[in-house]
Formats: C-alpha cells, sequence, structure tokens
C-alpha cells in the first residue's frame, strides 16, 4: 500500500506493507531508513510520524538541514539520458548505500556541477 502523506511526513512518499514476519513495516520510500513496525497500518503509520519526528530533532541538534521530499523540490520531471553499464551500476550501488533514489543520487551530483566546474571537467 503507498500512501502520501504531505501533513505528517512533509511530502514524503509513504510505503506500508506485511512483512514476512506478521508486522506491518511502514517507511519514507525516498529516505527507506526512517521506518517503524505496527500490528496495522494504522499503527505502523502512528509509529513512523513518531520515528519521522524523532529524526527530524536529530537533524535539528547536529545542526543538518532537514531532507525535503522531492514532491516539495520543483523540479520538471525526468530526465533519461543513456549511460555505460558500468557507470549506471556504480551509481544504484552509491544511491542505495546513500539509502536513496537512483534519480535523487543523480539530481543531487548534477545539482553540484556548477558552470565552473563543467568546464574544469572538460579540461578548459
Amino acid at each position: 500500500m503507498k500512501k502520501n502523506n504531505h501533513d505528517d511526513f512533509d511530502g514524503f512518499m509513504i510505503n506500508v506493507f506485511f512483512d514476512e514476519d506478521g508486522d506491518y513495516l511502514a517507511h519514507l520510500v525516498e529516505l527507506p531508513n526512517v521506518s517503524a513496525f505496527g500490528a496495522t497500518p494504522s499503527e505502523a503509520l502512528s509509529e513512523l510520524k513518531t520515528a519521522w519526528e524523532l529524526m527530524k530533532e536529530c537533524y535539528q541538534a547536529d545542526g543538518e538541514p532537514l531532507p525535503q521530499a522531492p514532491s516539495r523540490k520543483g523540479y520538471e520531471g525526468p530526465l533519461n539520458v543513456p549511460i555505460d553499464s558500468q557507470l549506471y551500476h556504480a551509481l544504484v550501488d552509491e544511491a542505495a548505500k546513500a539509502g536513496m533514489s537512483l534519480y535523487a543520487l543523480v539530481a543531487q551530483k548534477l545539482a553540484k556541477l556548477t558552470p565552473v566546474d563543467d568546464r574544469r571537467a572538460r579540461g578548459q
């Protein structure tokens, strides 16, 4: 079951499913490390809300900016760029280790690339 509750979860997509241990697991799709269990879907969502609030407190206590949901970033849409398989697999692995989607990782990398960096990358 997928649900998008912008109010409680700051625009992040939520995935709730029944796991093999007989519990419901709820997690933020774009931040899969933020998750919670419950005996019912409602209980899992309630626990997830608590986990998200605690996670936000940790970010604030560490002086880190809160992650922003892709739905609130105002991007235009997909960008399909063919790349070779080795680069693709390296990016997929990096995204998985960072706990983010491939698209979020690529967008983050592109955002860091300034025109000055682009000229330097081309050897100019």
